[in-house]
Order: structure tokens, then sequence, then C-alpha cells
């Protein structure tokens, strides 16, 4: 540690590539991770490297990890999970700008493993990892599984589902629901312009929400029901279409034994990621579409 801190104090900026691994207790088949710290006192680390040098930037490769420690102290994070034989390369590609990143968290980066709805439910609902008779496991958060958990308790992430920066920018704007008459096909399309705003070209991953007003039975805040990646040059404009048809709209009914679809307003909303809503927009679907969605 001491010799990363020297280097790093006579370097004009430091790369600090760190994360987990494949042994026993990280991620490891056939073993769960005990918390969702940084192994190997990184975080000491991290902090001591940066207070010797504050040009760092932290790639971090495997899955998920708290960073509060440090996060705020260091001007980048690269997410590079595990990118195999030519992670170097495409790590390098990447930092030295050849390659403009442009990928969206599949998943929420919650800020500590309580908050996480298989633990924060877990002290009095025998949830994870099973501490009701005979060691059976509750899922108690029901339908609000990752992000739908996050943003329908309004419990701040570390990093939201679909979050990604890029060297460039982007706006959204002009949402436009176009309704259809016809029988099959979307019920109704969603029509909007991204532009790129920046100096670099790159891509943008548009994500379309929908929040049905008044459900009959518990819905999530939010759900994701459609996306669009475009690449654009900097300064181009392009309107995107993400169709919707009677599955967007639907949940399933136990008491009915099917997928269904209630008339009524439904909040239909784009952003870059799930707590990064751009545009807003209401679709009521009548009574003539409240259809069985047949999934």
């Amino acid at each position: 540690m001491d010799r990363a801190v020297s280097a790093a104090r006579t370097a004009d900026a430091v790369i600090y590539i760190g994360g987990l691994n494949h042994d026993e207790g990280f991620d490891c088949e056939g073993w769960d991770r005990l918390d969702l710290k940084l192994p190997y006192n990184q975080d000491e680390l991290i902090q001591r490297i940066v207070a010797a040098n504050p040009k760092t930037i932290v790639v971090l490769e495997g899955s998920m990890v708290e960073m509060d420690p440090w996060l705020e102290k260091v001007p980048a994070v690269l997410q590079a999970w595990y990118p195999g034989m030519e992670g170097g390369n495409a790590i390098a590609r990447v930092l030295f700008g050849d390659v403009n990143p442009s990928g969206k968290l599949p998943c929420t980066f919650p800020k500590r493993l309580a908050d996480s709805p298989a633990h924060a439910v877990a002290a009095s609902l025998d949830a994870y990892p099973g501490t009701g008779t005979n060691g059976v496991v509750h899922y108690v958060e029901g339908l609000l599984v990752g992000y739908r958990w996050f943003d329908t308790k309004n419990i701040e992430p570390l990093f939201p589902f679909g979050h990604g920066l890029s060297y460039t920018t982007f706006a959204l704007s002009n949402l436009k629901l176009v309704a259809s008459t016809e029988t099959n096909g979307p019920i109704v399309t969603a029509q909007f312009d991204i532009t790129n705003t920046g100096a670099r070209a790159g891509a943008e991953v548009a994500q379309l929400y929908i929040h049905q007003a008044n459900p009959s039975l518990p819905r999530p805040l939010k759900e994701l029901k459609g996306f669009k990646k475009v690449v654009l040059k900097p300064g181009e404009k392009q309107t995107v279409s993400i169709p919707l048809d009677g599955s967007a709209f639907a949940f399933y009914d136990p008491k009915k034994g099917d997928w269904v679809a209630e008339p009524g307003d439904f909040e239909i909303s784009v952003g870059d990621s799930s707590r990064d809503i751009r545009l807003r927009g209401t679709f009521t679907l009548p009574n003539d579409r409240q259809i069985q969605a047949g999934l």
C-alpha cells in the first residue's frame, strides 16, 4: 500500500484497477458474498491514493460494490464488470477516448446492503437467508424487485438502474403519444427526439417507464416497458418511436388467473435512468381496449 501511495504522489494521474475476483466469498460460484464491500482493504487504499493524487480514475471489475468511503473524492469511475482476455485493451480505448462509453447499468447499485429488498425486510419477515421454519425463504418484496423496490420505497441508490455517463451529453424532447385505432398491433406509440448536445459522437439509451394511476392491485411506482439506443454525431437529432402493446399496460390478476389491462390513466415517462426522467405524458387506456394481455 505504501508503494502504491508513493507512486501515486509522483504521477501525473492514477488509474486504479480493482474490484472483485472469483475467490470464495466474492464472485465465486457456489458461495454467497457476505457483504458488498471491496475486499483486501481496497477502500483504505483508494482513499490513501486519492489523498496523494486527486487525479485518480477508479476502474472496477466484477459486480456491484459499496463506494461511499471514496466515491465523492474521485473524478471518474469506470465499471468494467468482467471484460475477459481483451479487457485491458478495451479499458484503455475507453480511458483514452478512442471509444465513447455508452453502457447502462442493468441493475441498481445500493448504497449499502441493508437497502436491498432481500435484506431490508429480513429482520422481521424471514427473508434471505431464510431464518424461518425449515430455512424457508419468503420473498416478501413481491413485485418490488430491483429498481421497483428502490423507486417505490423512495430509497436513494448509489447508482440507479439504467444509469450510465458518456463523453458527450444528450437531450430528450417533444414527447408525443400517438394512439392507434387498429385492433392488432400497438395500442399507443411514444415518439420523442434525442439530440446529441455535446462535442463527441456517442450513443444514448432512452428508457420508457409506465405507471398506472389507479390500479385495482398494488403496482410498482414505475416499470420499464421499452428502450431505444441511438448513435448520434455532435449536434445530430433523431426522432425515435417505442410502440406499446397490451402487455405494456397489463398485470397478473391472481383471482382471474390471467394478465389483464385495466382502462384508465397511465403516466408514460422517458429518461436515461429510472431516476433521471426527462419527459412525461399521460395516456388513457379506453374501455374498449380493456384487453386480456394473453401473456
